[in-house]
């Protein structure tokens, strides 16, 4: 109903059913008359697409690739519309799909070995944002958390089982430049990130 020189909003909720594909439209059409004038009126059209959905998965640790593979090949030969499956390197115990069906997604779930089932969200959404998982596609570098200044032991190289303290970081090569404890001659030494372990931070100190 309108409201003479004013303003009503209304609130829909459309719920996508089940079995909707990627891509499937549906068209809503909102028609306002005024009560006390029926000529004046209003129309509306809103436009909704089906989308794509991510969905958790939990699994047993240590066990996140078979999942994944395990989900893959059921999804394919169930047509059920999976895009993509990431399990990342530092998030043990989850498997995250990006599917169409979250419903026919916990049916290929449920009874999967060393799956757990699909986590649920609040209210009766399951799916989750793409910031929360925004971190894991992007990696970081293997130089994260090495300050200047840090003692270091070389776990790799012909250096191997020496300490060292930290002088200068690359972020955009990968590398540190360390200084040798018991070195005759203090040169620095330039390694990969990857080839030490931090055994003390400069803030300890």
């Amino acid at each position: 109903m309108l409201i003479a020189d004013g303003q009503r909003e209304i609130t829909l909720s459309v719920t996508c059913p089940k079995g909707a594909r990627y891509g499937d439209r549906l068209n809503v059409v909102v028609n306002a008359i005024s009560k006390g004038d029926p000529g004046a009126f209003d129309a509306k059209t809103l436009s909704f697409s089906a989308r794509q959905a991510i969905l958790a998965v939990k699994s047993s640790i240590g066990h996140e690739r078979a999942v994944a593979d395990a989900i893959y090949a059921r999804a394919r030969a169930k047509d059920v519309g999976v895009f993509s499956i990431l399990v990342p390197a530092n998030f043990r115990g989850y498997v995250y799909v990006e599917s169409m069906n979250p419903d026919r997604l916990e049916e290929i779930v449920r009874g999967l070995r060393r799956a757990r089932g699909v986590v649920k969200g609040e209210g009766e959404s399951t799916g989750i944002s793409f910031s929360e998982i925004e971190a894991y596609l992007t990696p970081k570098p293997i130089v994260s958390g090495i300050m200047e200044g840090d003692i270091v032991e070389l776990v790799a190289g012909p250096f191997k089982g020496e300490k060292a303290r930290v002088m200068k970081i690359d972020e955009t090569k990968e590398e540190i430049t360390v200084e040798l404890f018991e070195a005759m001659v203090r040169i620095p030494v330039t390694v990969r990130g990857d080839s030490v372990r931090v055994l003390q931070k400069e803030e300890e100190k």
